[in-house]
């Protein structure tokens, strides 16, 4: 398995390689001229050149590339157009909510999301798989915006129990978890329920009842094992884009998470902050399916990985 880990690592240098190409050219193609945003919209055509030569954009696009990249590999994400701040102290403010913010919104997500699928698939056709679908389909339904400001109306306003926004303290994580893991729930909730129902249908589940296994043992020890693949295989996709950050909701919380702060950048056309983040945000899901294919063989050990 150390064999397999070190090869998947290896395997990342070239497609990050890959990566920084795309997101450079990505980034340069954005229309827009960062060095008219920094001069002023008053600045006259000299005064735009000499910024635009400070900032090293007059220079060829491969040179800028290389300069980038030398840079990179100095452990060096460059300096904000915008504020004028190193990258990686940005960073350091956004992220750790990004990754706080995440783990909540998960975690309740995929507790509640197995805990519904499950019974679900138990009482097929009975009425708790009724009330847990209707849940579901509610959760994935509802956009986030819009149940965002519900729960501020009714918890911060109405109730003044939890804040309206912001990051500081547990308190101001609550709402915008919930908002974020309401539609990964429901997700988790409807591939569960599948997954069990094809699970509780193979052979290896009737031989465990024809050999008098209880039902209690049969779920959990071995159909839900069985079923949680495809379900680790979902759960890690959604803890990717959850790490890139949720514009929509930080924006209704006026979170500081990474995603406003790409958006921001966006606008400014701030092109190392938002080279940076593009680059953490592959980096985050080259690492995730990492870790997921390390989950396959934990839950299945039939799975054995070939270095």
């Amino acid at each position: 398995m150390l064999r397999y880990i070190g090869k998947r690592i290896i395997e990342m240098i070239p497609i990050l390689f890959i990566v920084t190409v795309l997101v450079f050219l990505f980034t340069h193609l954005i229309p827009g001229d960062p060095a008219r945003l920094v001069a002023g919209k008053d600045a006259t055509l000299e005064e735009v050149n000499n910024v635009r030569a400070q900032m090293g954009l007059d220079q060829p696009i491969w040179k800028q590339y290389f300069t980038y990249m030398g840079s990179l590999f100095q452990g060096d994400l460059g300096t904000s157009l915008k504020t004028g701040l190193p990258v990686s102290a940005m960073f350091i403010d956004r992220f750790m909510p990004s990754i706080y913010l995440t783990l909540f919104s998960m975690g309740w997500a995929l507790v509640i999301g197995l805990l519904i699928g499950t019974i679900s698939a138990v009482f097929k056709n009975k009425w708790p798989d009724y009330l847990g679908m209707v849940t579901a389909v509610s959760g994935i339904s509802l956009p986030g915006f819009w149940l965002g400001l519900i729960l501020i109306q009714i918890f911060s306003v109405q109730l003044g129990w939890l804040p309206t926004g912001g990051s500081e303290g547990w308190k101001s994580y609550v709402l915008p978890s919930i908002t974020l893991g309401a539609g990964i729930m429901s997700m988790l909730a409807r591939f569960t329920r599948s997954s069990l129902l094809d699970t509780l249908k193979a052979d290896f589940i009737r031989t465990g009842r024809a050999k008098g296994l209880k039902e209690s043992v049969i779920i959990p020890k071995h159909a839900l094992r069985n079923s949680l693949i495809s379900v680790v295989t979902i759960a890690g996709l959604q803890f990717g884009f959850l790490l890139g950050g949720s514009v929509v909701v930080e924006t209704v919380f006026s979170f500081p998470g990474m995603g406003r702060l790409l958006i921001d950048s966006i606008s400014f056309r701030d092109y190392p902050v938002i080279q940076a983040e593009l680059l953490l945000f592959s980096v985050e899901f080259i690492l995730v399916n990492l870790v997921v294919d390390i989950l396959y063989s934990l839950l299945n050990p039939k799975i054995r990985y070939v270095s």
